[in-house]
């Protein structure tokens, strides 16, 4: 467990809060006293007027609480005042009810509230809801159901959110035998206001008949449902965006913990979980640590975003970051260390999670014989693992044979995730509470212990799940501390829209990528990487280099060459060679070239896989960068990873193989050409020999070479409709909900400023174009595919604005409309992208082709930026020859293949600068 390396609040802790005056019972009470002797006439009247009251009362209240928290207050006192301020709200609210509202017959008993769920543990967040029950005797008096009544819309005009049941106890215990989740609400049942004796008689009955009795459907469920609710908001603990409540290593990780240990334990509160054995002093700090971290910050979001938000978005991370005090150090800016810090405190649940797992389960072989033969019924025979003699296979999952096999070898440490991954079983809760608790034990002397190297290793390049055994090792705190480097990126988030999960995560998942290419799980996405991988000699260099690419992160440097000095130290102490080592070492430096080439290039430009081939060298090293550039990317999140981008790889590949050949490729150009033809024909059995024929010599080389075979079926059919129809211009919309993006495909007559038409349309109808295709016929017409990021969940609602987008489009290239007469249409605005700062930069470059000079153009994107880009340079009487737009997030990273009127490169220093200037002001543009 982090106990060392998890950073406290940085801002200094305060007296606490005075006491809150928002919610004060006695006042209102005599306020609304006076308030009903002076409108008794008026009902309707004296109505309006408490419920403003309250109002202001319960928003001084939640002020209070804000001033508090902000000047130094602590998250749980902040809930817990909030809570004590809806305590009093209710009681107030009731006793208006039934004095003036639904008045009760004197002497008549008002319903019992009882505070159930989260709000029944004594701390609610500023915008959560409340669940109440109402709880009535077996005979209710007359009248109470109004009282209740009046009591909830007093509450709606309050605006309150609300959950309520009304039941006798009867019916609590009837409805918590059916209903896990009215069982749990009960396990947090607090009193109001009321009978408390009826409110006790709930309780001690809830303990006898249901608690005492179904503790193992009870743990059973909670863990079920725990894990149906990760998979819903997101599996990853490490998202840099993640739900502070429902998201693995949140508030409710550490909800389900308390309510399985009460209701295992049968105690109130949680300080009595150490008394019962559950945890030790130390692991219950933690766990109070851990709830007072995550409070502090869903109260903040709370606040900041004015409504019960409970998502970290990259909007909130920097103000929250701020207000607890974090700086910018060290290469990390504030809201970066915070974010770590979140991500610490994430994985200290998950070694709580697993502290809980294993005491259960001890607990659980010591039941009455009743609950051990339930038990036994799941358990198998342990049995010995043959060469590892401190080991033993404990119900299909690997264990220690002893307590101290940490202690008297600490190779063992390495030894069990390597036993796990051979043997493909996972690892017992008693052994992973082992490791947590014997971290110290992986000092400099293990760390270069030639045996735990070797196991490392071995894991590292296991042909069976490394994926997964390297997460063990992360989520234990193994991998941090024996590769300590590994360690400084542990929960290091990097804070751009780009990157969907921390460093450490995304380079095991890029590790597990990679796996999948050497079993051949991803043949059909990824053919060419998936041939080659088995061709590559270099095999554990390669899982080495994935594994560590990002490793220096965060050290305010280029990463890529600090991390090739991380690879140079570490080779050597895994048993790699000299040259071994230099092989991982380039291959981490080189890391980006393939991708940014790929999207960045003209491919078939000969200068572009001229310069591949330069820092390459060898088909060895071009094979390793392209499964690794492969892998990086599709590790970077979901949607990231397209068949585009596929196909621009093997493009730069298969052109690249060529020089390095002299000339010579396994499949020359043409034969490439040749087989997308043929593939496309195969797709098309409907058409005739001839009409294929004249459709194929249509197309250049670069169109066959780049673009993905269900594109081209695609294009094929507009194109014929197109000449059947005899129609010049046409467009066609399809929506891509996994990638995020919605496809606007254009065939038109093309000419100089036609991409400028469509970007600007396409701004004007309000799409921002994120990625683009651009392709012109032999015959002369343009066929661009542009990609704009996706508005609506709902695919059908996103087909509209798609054509709406596409009629816009069609309008301006028609002359029917002109692009100064449109106007943007009111758009959700996504605020996060107003929180990054990205300083804007123009290179002009005349070495990167032979024909063209290139211009590259990254800064921060907006809608129409590609429109503003392409009319500057269309202004500049500059031809485009191509472009190739990218989108990494919120940046924006532009390619032109740019020449003058008369078809010359741009050489003069005094142009050259007019353009860079020129287009740097168009990042000033609103």
């Amino acid at each position: 467990m982090s106990y060392a390396h998890s950073p406290a609040l940085e801002r200094r802790s305060r007296a606490p809060p005075p006491p809150s005056k928002g919610v004060e019972r006695a006042k209102l009470l005599e306020k609304l006293t006076l308030l009903h002797e002076r409108l008794s006439g008026d009902p309707a009247a004296f109505r309006r007027a408490a419920i403003e009251m309250l109002q202001a009362a319960l928003a001084s209240g939640r002020d209070e609480a804000r001033v508090a928290l902000e000047d130094g207050g602590t998250g749980r006192a902040c809930a817990e005042a909030l809570s004590a301020q809806t305590d009093d709200l209710l009681r107030v609210a009731l006793e208006m009810s039934a004095r003036w509202l639904a008045p009760a017959q004197p002497g008549q008993s008002l319903p019992t509230i009882v505070a159930v769920g989260g709000y029944g543990r004594g701390m609610l967040a500023p915008f959560s809801d409340i669940d109440l029950l109402f709880l009535l005797p077996d005979k209710p008096p007359p009248g109470v159901e109004r009282v209740v009544e009046s009591l909830l819309y007093v509450l709606w005009d309050l605006k309150q959110k609300v959950g309520h049941a009304t039941r006798t106890v009867d019916e609590c215990l009837k409805q918590a035998r059916a209903d896990m989740t009215i069982r749990t609400t009960l396990i947090e049942a607090r009193f109001i206001v009321g009978d408390k004796g009826l409110f006790e008689t709930l309780q001690k009955r809830f303990d006898a008949e249901i608690v005492a009795k179904t503790a193992p459907e009870f743990v059973a469920a909670k863990l079920a449902e725990r894990e149906a609710r990760v998979r819903r908001a997101g599996a990853s603990r490490y998202l840099v965006e993640p739900n502070v409540k429902e998201g693995k290593g949140g508030l409710r990780d550490l909800n389900t913990l308390f309510w399985i240990s009460k209701y295992v334990y049968r105690v109130r509160n949680a300080h009595e979980l150490v008394a019962a054995g559950l945890f030790s002093p130390r692991e219950f700090a933690l766990f109070r640590r851990c709830e007072e971290f995550l409070w502090s910050v869903r109260c903040r979001l709370h606040f900041l975003a004015g409504r019960a938000e409970e998502r970290l978005s990259f909007d909130v991370q920097r103000p929250i970051a701020r207000q607890l005090g974090y700086s910018t150090r060290a290469g990390l800016i504030d809201v970066e260390r915070f974010m770590k810090h979140y991500f610490l405190i994430a994985k200290d649940v998950g070694d709580l999670t697993a502290i809980v797992c294993a005491a259960l389960e001890e607990r659980q072989t010591k039941r009455t014989p009743a609950f051990g033969r339930l038990v036994g019924r799941l358990r198998r025979r342990t049995r010995a693992i043959a060469d590892a003699e401190d080991f033993k296979v404990d119900n299909d999952r690997v264990n220690v044979i002893s307590d101290d096999a940490f202690e008297r070898d600490p190779v063992n440490l390495i030894r069990l995730f390597w036993i796990a991954d051979r043997s493909n079983l996972p690892i017992h809760p008693n052994a992973t509470r082992l490791v947590t608790q014997s971290l110290k034990r992986i000092d400099a002397r293990l760390r270069e212990d030639p045996e735990a190297n070797r196991l490392f290793l071995d894991v590292l390049t296991s042909r069976n799940a490394p994926e997964i055994a390297l997460r063990r090792m992360n989520e234990a705190g193994v991998l941090g501390r024996f590769i300590p480097d590994f360690g400084r990126v542990v929960g290091m988030m990097q804070f751009s829209m780009y990157h969907h999960y921390t460093v450490d995560e995304h380079l095991i998942r890029a590790v597990g990528e990679l796996s999948g290419v050497e079993a051949g799980r991803l043949a059909e996405d990824l053919p060419l990487a998936t041939k080659i991988m088995p061709q590559i000699a270099h095999r554990t260099e390669l899982y080495l280099a994935t594994f560590l690419h990002d490793i220096a992160k965060g050290r305010g440097v280029d990463h890529s060459l600090a991390g090739a000095e991380v690879a140079r130290k570490l080779g050597p102490r895994l048993g790699l060679s000299p040259a071994n080592t230099e092989r991982v070492a380039w291959l981490i430096e080189q890391h980006l070239v393939m991708s940014n080439m790929a999207q960045g290039r003209d491919l078939l430009d000969p200068r572009t896989a001229e310069a591949l081939s330069a820092i390459v060298q060898t088909q060895e090293r071009l094979k390793m960068l392209l499964t690794l550039t492969v892998a990086d990317i599709r590790a970077v999140g979901p949607g990231v990873w397209n068949g585009w981008k596929g196909q621009l790889l093997r493009t730069l590949y298969w052109e690249t193989e060529v020089v390095l050949g002299g000339g010579h490729s396994v499949i020359d150009r043409k034969g490439r050409v040749k087989a997308a033809q043929e593939t496309l024909r195969r797709s098309l059995p409907g058409w005739s020999d001839p009409e294929f024929d004249a459709y194929a010599q249509r197309h250049y080389p670069a169109y066959w070479l780049k673009v993905e075979p269900a594109r081209q079926i695609a294009h094929a059919k507009l194109l014929h409709a197109m000449a059947a129809e005899t129609r010049s211009l046409a467009t066609e919309v399809t929506t891509d909900a996994f990638h995020g993006v919605t496809a606007v495909t254009v065939v038109a007559p093309d000419h100089p400023r036609l991409l400028t038409g469509i970007a600007g349309a396409c701004a004007a109808a309000g799409g921002n174009i994120v990625d683009a295709q651009i392709f012109t016929t032999t015959d002369g017409l343009a066929l661009d595919t542009i990609f704009v990021s996706r508005a609506f969940e709902r695919d059908e609602d996103e087909l509209r604005r798609g054509q709406r987008i596409a009629a816009n489009i069609e309008k301006t290239l028609r002359g029917e409309v002109r692009l100064s007469e449109m106007t943007s249409p009111r758009q959700p605005r996504d605020v996060r992208r107003g929180t990054f700062a990205i300083e804007p930069e123009v290179t002009v470059d005349n070495n990167l082709s032979r024909r063209y000079t290139v211009v590259e153009v990254s800064g921060l994107d907006r809608p129409g930026l590609l429109r503003d880009l392409t009319a500057t340079l269309s202004s500049l009487n500059l031809n485009i020859g191509s472009a190739h737009i990218v989108t990494f997030g919120e940046k924006a990273v532009d390619s032109f293949y740019i020449s003058d009127l008369t078809g010359q490169k741009i050489n003069a220093p005094a142009r050259q600068a007019a353009i860079k200037r020129r287009l740097l002001a168009d990042f000033g543009a609103n």
